[in-house]
């Protein structure tokens, strides 16, 4: 799952997983040359959904780590995934397993991020209510892609908070249009103010992959 081309070789890669990567001064400082998208990933909990592709987790965790031993070899600081699908549970083991010689990969955003960004978009649903095709995601999907919003989603709002079995049974288990939240609350202008909260906060996370 990385996301956009480039070149520089001079600072982090950074690569992302169904979003979007830091912009602005700290991109420049650092200079990170962005990586093509990987398109697939571990959807597994849509599987009863026509349509509906996966890769394995092992596989996802492969290309990850085949990708930062490439960039290693290049001479390349470090590598930044950011990930925008909560159910890519593998980036964590490889960002960790990656790190244990010294901190060169990093995963954004991490959940204080998104708390961060949810706050300062003024979100009025919480994470555990807002899982899927909620108000944060179609905030950003207005402010970025509205065309592909279908007219009506407003009357989709979904309510299921508690999702014990959620591993074992699927989204299936709790929604039938793979909705749980309130995308009725969502608008272009919070989705606006997320990204700017959370180009905010991957700072940080490049500080430290750097190679300063």
């Amino acid at each position: 799952m990385l996301t956009r081309a480039g070149r520089t070789a001079g600072g982090p890669a950074v690569a992302a997983a169904d979003g979007e990567p830091a912009a602005g001064a700290d991109r420049d400082r650092l200079r990170p040359f962005l990586l093509p998208p990987i398109t697939l990933s571990c959807s597994h909990e849509h599987a009863h959904m026509p349509g509906t592709v996966s890769i394995s987790a092992a596989t996802l965790y492969a290309v990850i780590n085949d990708t930062w031993r490439s960039l290693q070899a290049s001479g390349v600081p470090g590598l930044l995934i950011v990930n925008g699908h909560g159910e890519n549970y593998v980036l964590s083991n490889v960002v960790q397993e990656a790190n244990t010689a010294g901190s060169h990969v990093a995963l954004f955003p991490a959940r204080e991020d998104w708390h961060r960004a949810r706050e300062a978009a003024g979100l009025k649903s919480s994470s555990a209510e807002d899982m899927h095709g909620g108000e944060l995601e179609v905030s950003l999907l207005l402010h970025g892609a509205p065309h592909l919003v279908r007219d009506g989603i407003e009357e989709d709002d979904h309510d299921a908070p508690e999702r014990p079995h959620l591993l074992t049974l699927g989204m299936a288990g709790y929604t039938q249009n793979g909705i749980i939240g309130r995308p009725s609350l969502g608008t272009a202008e919070k989705g606006k103010a997320i990204l700017v909260s959370l180009s905010r906060s991957a700072s940080s996370h490049l500080s430290l992959i750097g190679g300063n």
